[in-house]
């Protein structure tokens, strides 16, 4: 009997996660699924998409579809916006990598007006100017993770902030030094499908969803000192909260 395109992704997702199909390995060709599963090309082509979509697949160009070598990104927020970590001098990027090879490309950083949704968070006069920094941030040679900080300009203009190299513990260290600390941090989540140019920055296979993320930094006395918008590729990383009651 025909399979429907999301039983077949199912069995394959399973010889995937039991090793059977390792990492780097191709992927039945649609021909091939046609004739095992008695379905129709189109059929077979959507199984085949909805492995790249969930990212445990890429597709090759004239090759055809591989078993995606990239381990996923475990992002653990409550460790990663630690005070321990930024306040000795670690990266909060760092927090999700380890020591697999990363890199911030494509480093921006520069004075203009806030954004209106940006003021309004900030409790910015309209046209007040803020220090914007935007940059993408690679693992292994592969863009992950779109990210652009807004912080106000006269708290932050004079301080390695406006700099690209911010020094050791990042934005939040810095932040601190000017009597700014961040104690508390509200991120607020929502998945969506990318634009032409969000895809292509973060070079993500057709139909691939992103997880957008705002995050807010505010001192102990409620001040919001940052915004930072994220867009994270959903297809590499795994999103881990740990709650205590």
């Amino acid at each position: 009997m025909a399979e429907t395109a999301r039983e077949i992704a199912d069995e394959l997702r399973e010889r995937i996660r039991s090793g059977e199909l390792r990492p780097g390995a191709r992927l039945p060709g649609e021909p091939k699924l046609v004739k095992d599963y008695g379905v129709a090309k189109e059929t077979a082509r959507r199984a085949l998409t909805l492995l790249v979509t969930e990212g445990l697949a890429v597709r090759r160009k004239g090759s055809g579809t591989y078993v995606r070598e990239f381990q996923p990104i475990r992002r653990v927020a409550n460790e990663r916006l630690s005070q321990e970590r930024w306040g000795g001098g670690r990266s909060i990027w760092s927090a999700d990598v380890g020591q697999r090879p990363m890199s911030v490309t494509e480093l921006r950083v520069y004075e203009a007006p806030a954004p209106d949704d940006v003021a309004q968070i900030l409790e910015l006069d309209d046209g007040a100017a803020v220090i914007i920094r935007d940059r993408l941030f690679a693992v292994e040679g592969e863009p992950v993770q779109a990210a652009v900080s807004y912080l106000p300009a006269d708290l932050v203009r004079e301080s390695a902030i406006a700099q690209e190299d911010t020094g050791p513990g990042g934005t939040y260290a810095r932040l601190a030094e000017l009597g700014a600390k961040p104690v508390r941090f509200v991120e607020e989540l929502r998945a969506r499908m990318p634009s032409q140019d969000e895809s292509e920055r973060l070079h993500l296979a057709e139909g691939t969803p992103v997880v957008e993320i705002y995050r807010t930094a505010l001192t102990e006395d409620g001040k919001p000192v940052e915004v930072n918008r994220m867009l994270l590729d959903a297809g590499v990383y795994v999103m881990e909260y740990r709650i205590t009651g």
